[in-house]
C-alpha cells in the first residue's frame, strides 16, 4: 500500500507541477513588403533538423528575421546590441551553436542579442552572400532605429559571424551606406569573426572581390584554428595586414588546434575553441561593448 500511495503521490505532484515550455523569442521581420532579389523560394519550406551530433540547424529560410535575446536590465545605461550570424555554408543555417547558443553569452555582458536567420540556401548563386549582406544590413539598420524601444545605444551595434557569417559580417560591413539611405544606419560599430570564411581570395591574392575595406571599416576581431582546412588562418593573417595597414584597429588570434565549426561548443584537446571567448570579451571591453566591472 505504501509503494501505491507513493505512486499515487508521484502522479499527483506532475499534475501540479506541469513541464514549463520555454517561449520561443520574438521576431523582427527584416522585409515585411517583401525581400528583394535574389529571393529563396518558400517551398519547401523552411524546418530545423537535429543531426546524428545532436546539433540543430535551420533550413530553407525564406523570410529572414531576427530573433531578439534581452539580458536583464540592471540599470539605466543604454546598453550595446550584437547581431549575431550563424553559418552554414550558404546551404543551411548553423544556428544552434553559432547562434542561439551565443546569445545567453552576449547577455551574461549586458550585450542585446540579435540572432540573424538569414536566406538560405543562396549556395548554388554566383554570389552566395549577397542575399545574406542585405539581410545583415537591414537588420543592423531596423535594430539600430528601433534602439530605443530595446534601450540600446545606436552607436555600440556590432555583429558577430561565424563561418559563411563571418563572410557575411565582412562584407556588410565594408560596404557603404545604402544609396537609399542618407546616413550610414546600416553599419556596424564593431566587428567579430570567428573562422571567417574566404574572407580573403587566393586566386585575385585579395580580399574577398564583394568587400570594400578603407580606413573607416569598423573594429575587428577575427579568431582563427591554423588547423582550419574549410577557412584559411593564412587568409584570415593577409586580412588583418591589410587591415592594420589602413590604421584599422583589428586582433587576430591564431591556435594550433581546434579546426572549424565548433561555434560556442568547445572541442577537447584544443583549448583555443574556448579560449577565444574570453579573448572576445577582453576586445569587447576595450571597445566599450562591456563594462569593466563584467
Amino acid at each position: 500500500m505504501k509503494s501505491g500511495a507513493g505512486i499515487l503521490c508521484f502522479i499527483s505532484l506532475i499534475w501540479i507541477f506541469p513541464a514549463v515550455a520555454i517561449a520561443a523569442p520574438p521576431e523582427i521581420i527584416l522585409w515585411p513588403d517583401g525581400v528583394p532579389e535574389p529571393v529563396v523560394p518558400s517551398d519547401p519550406p523552411e524546418s530545423t533538423v537535429t543531426a546524428a551530433d545532436g546539433l540543430t540547424r535551420r533550413f530553407n529560410v525564406s523570410n529572414p528575421r531576427l530573433f531578439v535575446h534581452l539580458p536583464e536590465s540592471k540599470n539605466d545605461s543604454l546598453r550595446p546590441a550584437m547581431i549575431v550570424v550563424p553559418g552554414g555554408g550558404f546551404g543551411r543555417m548553423a544556428d544552434e551553436h553559432e547562434g542561439s547558443d551565443v546569445c545567453p553569452w552576449l547577455n551574461e555582458q549586458g550585450i542585446a542579442a540579435f540572432q540573424l536567420a538569414y536566406r538560405t540556401p543562396t549556395n548554388k548563386l554566383e554570389q552566395p552572400e549577397a542575399g545574406p549582406v542585405q539581410d545583415l544590413r537591414q537588420a543592423i539598420a531596423i535594430v539600430r532605429s528601433r534602439a530605443a524601444e530595446f534601450h540600446i545605444d545606436p552607436n555600440r551595434i556590432g555583429v558577430i559571424g561565424f563561418s559563411a557569417g563571418g563572410l557575411t559580417s565582412f562584407v556588410a560591413a565594408s560596404q557603404p551606406s545604402d544609396s537609399k539611405r542618407e546616413d550610414d544606419t546600416a553599419k556596424a560599430n564593431a566587428v567579430l569573426l570567428i573562422y571567417p570564411w574566404k574572407i580573403w581570395d587566393e586566386k585575385l591574392n585579395a580580399v574577398h572581390p564583394a568587400a570594400k575595406i578603407d580606413a573607416t571599416y569598423p573594429p575587428t576581431f577575427i579568431a582563427q584554428m591554423a588547423d582550419d582546412t574549410a577557412s584559411s588562418a593564412v587568409g584570415s593573417a593577409r586580412v588583418f595586414a591589410e587591415l592594420s595597414a589602413l590604421k584599422v584597429p583589428v586582433e587576430l588570434h591564431v591556435y594550433e588546434k581546434g579546426g572549424h565549426g565548433f561555434g560556442m561548443r568547445p572541442r577537447a584537446g584544443a583549448p583555443g575553441t574556448a579560449d577565444w571567448q574570453k579573448r572576445a570579451h577582453d576586445w569587447l571591453q576595450i571597445r566599450g561593448f562591456i563594462d569593466a566591472a563584467r
